[in-house]
Formats: structure tokens, C-alpha cells, sequence
């Protein structure tokens, strides 16, 4: 049996999108900095965070079924192949985020502008966008990366400690539900779905992290930077470490994904 069969690649077809749009979510402080609109911003933020966790309730299901489906002889590795594929694809979307993240630094700066026009009704900014001129104009934002977005930034200005962390949350929910998926097959049938219901323990330690650490240095940063207690540079160090970080953190998953998995099913038969 194929480990690269049509499922898998349609997950990773979703993977890819919410992995993309995570990482581009990044931008909207950003923009919301640079109209002068961070409440906007973070509306906005928000919307693209639902867009992303509604993609992966429609993609957990679909690589849960992938256990049921996966053949009897070798199925521990045979599922690990698979699994393996859909955190590389995270990889590849946060780099297609990377890329596109001058675009979108641009294209949310105007739709910032417009969600703030149109007071809050995303429904209504993004119906005035469906047309030609506004796809017109989509297409003057298009922009490339380039190495000068990257002057003035040095080891001083990156926020190392946040570096870390992104990395560690990056990789725990990378991983979390595969893990979970993984220690289902590793523990009694009995324990099967105590370990499926046990993605918890991982993506909850992740959750905190970033709720107590991470954003809140995110807003408050955006925030002194409009007011001009801080330089505009130290935000895009921040962007760039959250990215970069992001980043090394879904390739540091490739190495805790199967102790994380046999940590879930010790959690999983422990409890």
C-alpha cells in the first residue's frame, strides 16, 4: 500500500493553507502599526486565527481515519511515514508564509483601513474586495522578500528568550494531535481513546506558553511602538523571530513527535 495516497495529499493540502495563514497572521500587528489601527489589527487577527482552526476541524478527522486505513503488517511505521509528510508540509507552509509576508504586510494594511470604514464587518470588507478593482489592487501589494527589510536588525534587537519559547510551542502543536493519533496505536485498545482524548496535555502547555508569554509582549510592543516609546525596528524583530522561530520549531518536531507519542500513551494508561 502507497504511503503518499490521495488523503494524504488533500490533508496536506490543509495543512499547508493553515500553516500559511498562521504564519501570515504575524503580519497584521504589523500593519495594524503602521495605519495606526492595532485594535483592527487584532480583529482581524482573530478572523484569520478562526479561518485556521476551522481548516483543522475539517483536517483532524480525515488523519484520524488514516489509522483505520493503514494495513495491519507494519502499521506503526507505515502511519509514522505518513505523519511524518504532514509535519514536513508545515514546514513548507510556514516558508510559504515567509515569502509572502511582505505581500500581506500590504494587503492587511488596506484591509485593516477598510474593516475599520466598514466598523468591523469583515463580511462587508470582503465583499467590496470581490471585484476588479479590488483584486487589481490586491496585485500592487504584491511585493517580494528582501534582505533590506532585514537592516538595522541585529542579535540585540531579536528577542531571544521569545525565540525559545516559539520554538517549543511551535513544535508541541505541530505535533500534538499526531502524537496523540501515534500513542492510540501504541497503547492497549482498551487505552485507545484516553490517548486519542490526552492531545490536551501537549497542546495545553503550548496554549499557556503563549497566552502568558507570548502575546501579551506581542500587543504591548505593537502598542509602544505607535506611541514611539520604542523603534519601529524592535517590531520587526519581533515578527522575524516569531516566523523564524515558528519555523525551526516545526522542524524540531520531526525529532519530539515519537517521544511525545510514547509520553501520551504513558500519560494515556498513567491516569
Amino acid at each position: 500500500m502507497e504511503v503518499l495516497t490521495g488523503k494524504v495529499i488533500a490533508i496536506s493540502i490543509f495543512l499547508l493553507i493553515i500553516t500559511m495563514i498562521e504564519t501570515l497572521a504575524y503580519s497584521t500587528r504589523i500593519s495594524g502599526t503602521r495605519v495606526k489601527l492595532i485594535a483592527t489589527a487584532i480583529s482581524l487577527f482573530s478572523t484569520l486565527v478562526l479561518v485556521s482552526r476551522f481548516s483543522s476541524m475539517i483536517q483532524q478527522p480525515l488523519t484520524a481515519k488514516l489509522i483505520a486505513e493503514a494495513p495491519e503488517i507494519n502499521k506503526l511505521s507505515f502511519i509514522e511515514e505518513q505523519y511524518r509528510i504532514f509535519i514536513t508540509v508545515t514546514s513548507l507552509g510556514v516558508l510559504l508564509g515567509i515569502l509572502l509576508f511582505p505581500t500581506f504586510i500590504n494587503i492587511f494594511s488596506r484591509a485593516i483601513i477598510q474593516l475599520s470604514i466598514e466598523r468591523g464587518s469583515v463580511i462587508s470588507t470582503l465583499s467590496k474586495q470581490f471585484n476588479f478593482l479590488g483584486f487589481k489592487k490586491i496585485l500592487t501589494c504584491i511585493r517580494m522578500p528582501k534582505l533590506a527589510y532585514l537592516k538595522d536588525i541585529t542579535l540585540e534587537t531579536i528577542p531571544k528568550r521569545l525565540f525559545v519559547l516559539n520554538v517549543i510551542v511551535s513544535a508541541v502543536i505541530t505535533i500534538g494531535i499526531l502524537s496523540s493519533l501515534y500513542a492510540s496505536l501504541l497503547v492497549p485498545e482498551d487505552y485507545a481513546q484516553v490517548a486519542l482524548m490526552s492531545s490536551g496535555i501537549l497542546n495545553g502547555i503550548a496554549t499557556i506558553i503563549l497566552t502568558l508569554f507570548i502575546d501579551p509582549k506581542a500587543s504591548v510592543l505593537a502598542d509602544r511602538v505607535i506611541k514611539k516609546q520604542t523603534d519601529y525596528v524592535y517590531l520587526k524583530s519581533y515578527s522575524i523571530t516569531m516566523v523564524g522561530s515558528k519555523f525551526v520549531g516545526t522542524l524540531f518536531a520531526q525529532v519530539v513527535f515519537i517521544p511525545a507519542a510514547y509520553y501520551v500513551a504513558w500519560f494515556a494508561e498513567w491516569i
